[in-house]
Order: C-alpha cells, then sequence, then structure tokens
C-alpha cells in the first residue's frame, strides 16, 4: 500500500450548487485529475470540506468516488478527524470502505492534547481501524504540531499508521522524519508550496490541493523531484509559484474552489462559514493564471 500513495495524492472539492452537493460536477472533477496524472484521490479531507457535509451526503460522495474511479487509482478516505477519539472509532463503521484503501485522520484540534494525548489517539485509532492510516499534522488547523519525535514513536508502535501528510513546512522537522523514519513509513507533503523542498529532504510525495486545477503540471512536478531531476522539477514548481498564495489569502478551499470556477470544473460555491473569494482577490487569481501561459 505505501507504494501506491507515493507521488500525487489530491485532496479534492467537494462542488456544490444551490447548497447541494453537485455530483455532476464531481465526476466532471474525478476525470480531471485521474487524466492529469495524479497517483491517487482523496475523499472528503480538509478541501473536501467535510466538517460541513451531513454523514448521508458523505457516503454519497464516497460511493460517487468509487464508481467514477472504477478502481483506476486508489482512493484515501479523508473523513476520519476530529477532536473526540472514541468518536472516530465509530465514525470507522459508518461507512461501506470497499474501493477504499486508507483512511487520512488529522490530529485532534480544539483540545490540543500533549503529543502523549496524540500519540495515544492514534495508537486507538490503529487498535480498531480495519485500513492502513495516514497520519495529517496540519498545526495551523489544529494549533498543535505533531512533533518529529512523536510522528517517530507512532511509525514504531502503531501498526496500521503507515505514513504521514506533514503540513507544517518546518523543514527541520521533515528532515529529521526523513532521517528516522522506518524505511516502509511514507512522508508526504500537506502543502503544495514546499512541496519540492519535502522531497529533496527524503520525501515521497504530497496530497495536494493545487492538484485539483493543475493536476498534470504539479504531478509532473513530483515526479520529476523524485526522479531526482530537480532542475526539471524547480521550473514546474516556479511556473506554479505565483498562484499558491492566491488559493490560501482567504483560506483554504476557497481559493482552489475559485480557481476551479475560472477553469469551469464547478462553482466557487462554498458552505457557510466559509465564503467564495472577494472579487479583488479573485482578479489577482486570473490574472496568476493568465500569466502562466496555460490555464489548464
Amino acid at each position: 500500500m505505501q507504494q501506491e500513495l507515493k507521488g500525487t495524492g489530491v485532496a479534492l472539492v467537494t462542488p456544490f450548487t444551490q447548497g447541494e452537493v453537485d455530483y455532476e460536477a464531481l465526476t466532471r472533477i474525478i476525470e480531471h485529475v485521474i487524466h492529469g496524472g495524479v497517483e491517487y484521490l482523496v475523499c472528503l479531507g480538509t478541501t473536501g470540506e467535510a466538517s460541513t457535509i451531513t454523514l448521508d451526503e458523505s457516503r454519497s460522495v464516497l460511493e460517487t468516488f468509487i464508481k467514477v474511479n472504477d478502481g483506476r487509482v486508489p482512493i484515501v478516505l479523508g473523513t476520519l478527524g476530529g477532536n473526540d477519539t472514541a468518536a472516530l472509532i465509530r465514525r470507522i463503521s459508518e461507512f461501506d470502505l470497499d474501493g477504499v484503501s486508507a483512511f487520512l485522520s488529522a490530529s485532534p484540534a480544539y483540545n490540543k492534547p500533549s503529543q502523549e494525548g496524540i500519540f495515544q489517539h492514534y495508537r486507538a485509532l490503529s487498535d480498531h481501524s480495519p485500513l492502513p492510516i495516514l497520519i495529517y499534522n496540519v498545526p495551523g488547523r489544529t494549533c498543535s504540531n505533531i512533533t518529529a519525535e512523536t510522528t517517530l514513536r507512532i511509525a514504531e508502535h502503531c501498526e496500521r499508521v503507515i505514513g504521514v501528510k506533514d503540513a507544517s513546512a518546518d523543514m527541520t522537522q521533515v528532515s529529521k522524519i526523513a532521517k528516522y523514519k522506518p524505511s516502509d513509513f511514507l512522508l508526504l507533503s500537506g502543502d503544495d508550496p514546499t512541496t519540492l523542498s519535502t522531497i529533496a529532504c527524503g520525501g515521497e510525495g504530497v496530497i495536494s490541493v493545487i492538484a485539483n486545477a493543475f493536476p498534470r503540471q504539479f504531478s509532473d512536478m513530483v515526479r520529476a523531484a523524485m526522479a531526482g531531476d530537480y532542475t526539471g522539477a524547480l521550473k514546474l514548481h516556479q511556473k506554479l509559484l505565483d498562484i499558491h498564495q492566491w488559493l490560501y489569502i482567504e483560506g483554504n478551499p476557497t481559493g482552489i474552489k475559485a480557481a476551479m470556477n475560472i477553469l469551469d470544473l464547478c462553482s466557487a460555491e462554498m458552505r457557510l462559514p466559509l465564503v467564495s473569494m472577494t472579487p479583488e482577490r479573485l482578479r489577482s487569481l486570473r490574472d496568476a493564471m493568465d500569466q502562466m501561459g496555460t490555464k489548464k
């Protein structure tokens, strides 16, 4: 499984039209990223607005992923996140996991557990999960970083945990994980702008946001870097560089949905409390996309 989740995974948006999930647009996006060359899909992660999607909608979205994908690439389910360990364990039983390869599970938010609490959280998930688990370390959202030492401890003691998506953008932390991790423990970037740096430090791929809109350019960059072609990877990295800031300046997935609307892939509609991008910043995003030389 670890080998299948190297390279570029993409955390897909969940498109809406008039407040409802737009399954036609979701189908279009899945085809867009698969044909764009990504290695796997992440369903109902942060970018997929999982926190405002009902359980029934979550099941229907996952069913759509599985049906449209039709076994072409692995699917990772990103809905296994939250601040109540016992509730997450119960949530595992609420999905038909046939066609799902792994879970992506963000560390607990809001209650800000200690490093020992984070370790015990993942150990409990590992003990109860029927599928492999990827840690998601995203301190910008959870307000608690998973240190390199804790990540390595989880890697050693939690059998079902097979890797980490690290969105800390801390290259010292990333380098320490890369140096001391087990050889079969995946180190993935969770931060698009520093993905090239993460791979240079020993990372093995990314779970990306920008690949929703630009799957070919971003996955080509990742493959070049993983093949040791850093000159080629740097050119692709720099081509996308000026777009990244506009994707996050008003939060994720506000920016990426705006970009996808520009590309006619889906609407830019969000669910409250998230709102669409302001007109001024939308113009800046359009300009950055135009300056790439191509929009697709």
